[in-house]
């Protein structure tokens, strides 16, 4: 390659552009952040979570297995955004065990935590199936103890009652408070991500 021919080089990458949800850009939060739009990044927090975990499995005739599988990667990413982690690495369960114990919702996961993370949560994304005698339902309660069943659908409704939740959290909670400041930790993780791999 001749000393001036740019021909080769790799194009030139604006992370700015790079979509965070449907509607928002990296350079759309930062405008948001800069002006302090509580709501308007709560918002946009919901439709980012939502269109990850939610919807693609809210549909008729969604399997259990693909319901939970979506729960368990929206509870450990939830709970960075909580803690203002960067990922999860060497703490997946105590991002679990934070999360029962947080969520009234999810309290009677709470002393069957372990379990459940080591069952659920590891069975599904490491081994593709649920061990230690746990299954997936569809209907009935949240948690059947006596027969470890779990109704998936349930779970997820409840997931999304927390997510609002959070994001409601987010609208009403001053500009300086834990909450935010450690959401605008994890968002600059965020977008320190979407530069990663460039030139």
């Amino acid at each position: 390659m001749k000393p001036n021919d740019k021909s080769r080089e790799a194009p030139y990458f604006d992370v700015g552009m790079v979509m965070l949800s449907s509607t928002v850009s990296v350079a759309r939060y930062r405008e948001l952040e800069l002006a302090k739009k509580r709501k308007a990044i709560a918002d946009f927090v919901e439709q980012r979570f939502r269109e990850r975990y939610i919807s693609p499995v809210s549909c008729e005739g969604a399997h259990g297995f693909s319901i939970l599988a979506n729960c368990c990667l929206m509870i450990e990413a939830l709970e960075s955004f909580y803690q203002g982690w960067e990922d999860t690495e060497l703490r997946s369960e105590q991002a679990f065990e934070r999360f029962f114990k947080r969520e009234p919702r999810f309290q009677v996961f709470q002393p069957r935590c372990s379990d459940f993370y080591y069952n659920v949560r590891c069975g599904i994304l490491h081994q593709a199936e649920l061990r230690g005698g746990w299954r997936i339902g569809l209907s009935g309660p949240l948690f059947d103890e006596e027969n470890l069943t779990i109704n998936a659908v349930e779970f997820l409704r409840q997931l999304g009652m927390c997510l609002f939740a959070y994001a409601e959290t987010l609208c009403n909670q001053g500009w300086e408070t834990d909450e935010w400041v450690r959401f605008r930790r994890k968002m600059d993780h965020v977008i320190e991500h979407c530069k990663r791999g460039q030139p």
